[in-house]
């Protein structure tokens, strides 16, 4: 665990300083197409990482809260010093990652990339090339303060990608359901559900029981659009009456079967 110094000053706890970095550029990225956070508002963040995406929702609004849940034990570590340097009233964090079942399973753990440890490493591993594309797309639009990413040829980037993936290891996680979390922490409302969980969304999506759903605002969902994944979150967001939906690819990852899934009520 180290420090280290984001784009405009803010010290946070982090595994890996240049991850951090790029985990701060995903922040605006995912408040767009009517997605906003209101000084207030209650946030669930799914795959919260170290809890940049959190850090920043309460340095702007200082009423939010934000639930994290991050289940990897040495992610987590990271992500409750972070709550506790910032305020752990507002930054909750919840050790856990959500599924449809409720289950202790085994998660792929990557130190030297710990963003992409993940319950479904199979959404990268049937496509072996999808993970040095996306590599080199990030190589092309690097985030503000990372430019010097430009420098490095890109036909280094199945190389990176493979230096990333090394050293993986297996660590059993414990799953719940969202709406068990719901009812336990008497929850009446949720602002924004944001869900970056590397191929486990789709579960996540299938543990809101039908009561809860009305009480969801809005929704930013990363997807790996795998076996029209896409397709069937976008249907049931529908029928619970998302009547907003607005699908992109970021910058850099139009080679990869990730998108990002914009959803509000009208």
């Amino acid at each position: 665990m180290k420090r280290t110094q984001l784009r405009d000053g803010t010290k946070v706890f982090c595994l890996r300083a240049p991850e951090a970095k790029m985990l701060d550029h995903h922040v605006e990225g995912y408040l767009n197409h009517g997605i906003t956070i209101n000084d207030g508002d209650i946030v669930f963040d799914v795959g919260a990482n170290i809890g940049i995406f959190g850090v920043r929702a309460i340095q702007n609004h200082p009423n939010t809260v934000v639930y994290c849940f991050e289940p990897i034990p040495d992610i987590n570590a990271v992500l409750q010093k972070n709550a506790d340097s910032f305020d752990g009233n507002r930054l909750r964090v919840m050790p856990y990652g959500i599924s449809d079942k409720e289950m202790t399973a085994t998660f792929s753990y990557y130190p030297n990339t710990p963003a992409l440890s993940t319950l479904h490493p199979e959404d990268w591993d049937n496509d072996p090339g999808a993970f040095a594309k996306a590599v080199k797309g990030t190589m092309k639009n690097p985030p503000p303060g990372m430019k010097w990413m430009r420098m490095i040829p890109t036909g280094f980037s199945g190389l990176i990608a493979k230096h990333l993936v090394k050293g993986k290891k297996s660590v059993d996680c414990e799953l719940k359901r969202l709406s068990t979390i719901i009812k336990q922490e008497k929850i009446d409302r949720i602002d924004l559900l944001k869900v970056d969980c590397e191929g486990a969304e789709l579960g996540v999506i299938k543990s809101i029981d039908q009561d809860d759903w009305p009480k969801i605002k809005s929704l930013v969902v990363e997807v790996h659009d795998s076996n029209g994944r896409l397709d069937l979150i976008k249907s049931i967001l529908k029928e619970q009456g998302f009547t907003s939906l607005y699908v992109e690819r970021e910058a850099g990852l139009e080679d990869t079967q990730l998108f990002n899934l914009f959803a509000t009520r009208s």
